[in-house]
């Protein structure tokens, strides 16, 4: 199983005015949200670690967990509100944020409410995004983090969120501490950009590898991933497809990557310090398939095994 730690939210998207109000349609999301449920999606055991809010909308995510076959157990009910990201459309015709966010439900997670022993099934835990800058959920899963590293796989993304984390310093010093116990890193280069600008990104790649992890992964759009484990430095093309909407990408690319690993037995730490060229290769072309699919449909809707496997066979 990979327990998936952090937020879920809802993604207000808002429409025309019409003559009896503002219509609206929310959509499920939340990067750690996300991943758990690509990885429900391809067929691998996931659960998610988080609280949500017993309010609608809270309900509403729960569904669709559940939806995907990822467990809900341990998943906290909380009173308080959902976090909403609202997106408008102003009157020069630009899309407009609104984050409601500040004592929400899916930053409530306190280390002292933390399961006090993960079992044996549990191989990886993957987390990040704004869940690792907000409180008290950041302090809960650096604590977890740091009590599991060394017996399971550690898969952090950044994924930063500046608008939500706020203060960028204080998010990039908890990520270095956490990158000393993380197994694998799995960074945009839009990340790297934001917390170490204009640093170069194979430099700052091995620099993380001298850290402590022993996989690093750099995602670059259009232009692929690049990958650095050892003494290797691996760049991977993406699949040539007709963007429709790049929302999700990146988190079904680290939901690809872990279940990749899961299906070939290589989820351990053990595993992934003895990965060849070959293991790495393949786990980035099938991530990058999968995010790729997602990236020709609207909205974060990620493949099952099975797409991701004819994709790749029609590419081929």
């Amino acid at each position: 199983m990979i327990l998936v730690c952090g937020e879920a939210l809802i993604d207000l998207f808002v429409g025309a005015p019409s003559p009896t109000g503002l219509q609206a349609n929310a959509v499920a999301g939340g990067s750690p949200f996300n991943v758990a449920i690509g990885i429900g999606r391809l067929g691998r055991s996931s659960a998610f670690l988080s609280t949500l809010s017993d309010d609608a909308f809270g309900t509403f995510l729960t569904a669709k967990l559940v939806a995907a076959g990822v467990s809900t157990s341990y998943v906290q009910a909380c009173s308080k509100r959902t976090t909403l990201s609202v997106v408008a459309t102003n009157t020069a015709g630009q899309p407009q944020y609104s984050f409601y966010a500040e004592e929400s439900a899916d930053r409530a997670l306190t280390p002292e409410a933390l399961p006090s022993h993960l079992p044996s099934d549990v191989r990886a835990i993957a987390a990040g995004s704004y869940s690792l800058g907000v409180e008290p959920i950041a302090s809960a899963i650096e604590t977890l983090i740091r009590r599991e590293a060394g017996t399971r796989v550690i898969s952090l993304d950044p994924n930063v969120r500046p608008r939500v984390v706020g203060d960028l310093a204080a998010y990039r010093e908890r990520f270095e501490r956490l990158l000393t116990q993380a197994t694998i890193i799995k960074a945009s280069d839009e990340d790297i950009e934001l917390l170490y600008p204009s640093k170069d990104i194979v430099i700052l790649a091995k620099d993380w590898l001298r850290s402590g992890p022993e996989l690093v992964i750099v995602t670059r759009g259009a232009r692929g991933p690049l990958a650095v484990f050892k003494d290797s430095t691996i760049e991977r093309p993406s699949p040539s497809i007709d963007v429709v909407d790049t929302v999700g990408a990146g988190d079904t690319f680290h939901a690809a990557l872990l279940a990749w690993f899961d299906a070939k037995s290589q989820l351990t730490p053990e595993a992934i310090d003895a990965l060849t060229q070959e293991d790495v290769t393949a786990a980035l072309d099938f991530a990058s398939t999968a995010a790729a699919i997602v990236c020709t449909r609207r909205g974060a809707n990620p493949p099952s095994w099975e797409e991701v496997m004819h994709f790749q066979a029609e590419s081929s």
